[in-house]
């Protein structure tokens, strides 16, 4: 009777073994709410693949780690596809949240962000927004303004070459972080050809003007031109 009872008692703990390797692999959407959305999972370290266009995040406590497939990865890291398993990797250390390694969104408590990046200070001619933990720059420019009147020599008249000016000034000013802004202006060349009040055009100055009639002058033309003038003595 010994013999029967032995294959009695390994046939029993073979039957309660079972489920329990059943347990530690799963296929599908897996045990409750654990292994939603797993193809693998196990009842002590969660899920292992996910299924397609889900993120396996790990999280770790301690020596222990536990998966589970999300639809977007937790604050702190970032999405990864791969071409088997789609993954949740962590930020780098100073960010808070992040759209990939290289690129914060968000920092931690005492940096602050810029292009993309969290800086304990903020570069040369940006400000620290406290309130939104960013740097900022301090001016905001806004538009050209127009051209000013052409000038030689402080006047606006004449017939000579000038020059012109245009300012771009700032629009907004970061004035609670005390910021100054820089005002830049541009200038070109610009002919005048206006006459100042009293003065000629110099074309009209190049020579004196005979201004007697166009009879007398021919007339004193021909007067010359007599043999036997006075004061004109014949080879």
């Amino acid at each position: 009777m010994r013999v029967p009872l032995c294959l009695l008692l390994l046939v029993a703990h073979a039957a309660d073994m079972l489920p329990l390797n059943r347990r530690k692999k799963q296929v599908g959407t897996g045990l409750g709410g654990n292994c939603t959305g797993c193809v693998i999972c196990s009842e002590e370290n969660g899920c292992s693949t996910c299924q397609q266009k889900l993120f396996l995040f790990i999280r770790r406590e301690g020596i222990r780690q536990y998966g589970k497939c999300v639809h977007d990865c937790p604050p702190g890291y970032f999405g990864v596809r791969g071409q088997e398993v789609n993954r949740c990797k962590k930020c780098g250390a100073t960010c808070e949240s992040c759209f990939s390694q290289d690129f914060c969104i968000q920092c931690k408590r005492r940096f602050y962000l810029y292009k993309g990046k969290c800086l304990p200070t903020c570069p040369p001619g940006t400000a620290a927004q406290q309130s939104t933990q960013e740097c900022q720059e301090e001016c905001e420019l806004g538009p050209w303004g127009s051209w000013s009147p052409c000038t030689h020599n402080g006047k606006t008249c004449g017939f000579a070459w000038g020059l012109e000016t245009r300012l771009r000034e700032a629009s907004r000013a970061r004035q609670e972080e005390g910021a100054t802004c820089q005002v830049l202006f541009e200038s070109r060349k610009c002919p005048i050809q206006r006459p100042c009040p009293g003065e000629r055009n110099p074309s009209q100055k190049k020579g004196r003007r005979d201004r007697r009639p166009r009879k007398d002058r021919k007339l004193d033309r021909k007067l010359d031109m007599r043999p036997g003038r006075p004061g004109l003595q014949p080879c």
